[in-house]
């Protein structure tokens, strides 16, 4: 076998694994949301689809695990959009911390 088929046939085996992947992942968001709520979901992806993939993340993991006993609605689907922006808000605050006892103007005079 060729390099050039070795790679196509392996970027082509990549592409089959996403394609398997992303039809898992709605099967289970299918089954997991209720239609408001999937139609909730894809907008936010048109706007922001990093914060759509973590909400779809955090979704199938509590599916998995066997905590969701219902599918999701819409105001459950806002109530962890809540809680996700919340956390990202205190991840991106920013601390300033001065030094105390640094250089300082007067010390120039000394010199």
């Amino acid at each position: 076998m060729k390099y050039v088929e070795r790679v196509f046939s392996s970027s082509n085996n990549k592409a089959e694994a996403a394609k398997r992947e992303s039809e898992a992942r709605s099967h289970i968001l299918g089954q997991i949301l209720t239609p408001e709520a999937a139609d909730r979901l894809g907008r936010i992806r048109l706007v922001k689809e990093s914060r759509a993939t973590d909400v779809e993340n955090r979704l199938i993991m509590l599916a998995r695990s066997g905590q969701l006993r219902q599918k999701v609605t819409e105001e459950q689907l806002k109530d962890m959009l809540n809680a996700l922006s919340e956390q990202a808000r205190d991840a991106e605050k920013v601390r300033v911390v001065r030094r105390k006892g640094g250089w300082d103007d007067d010390d120039l005079l000394d010199l």
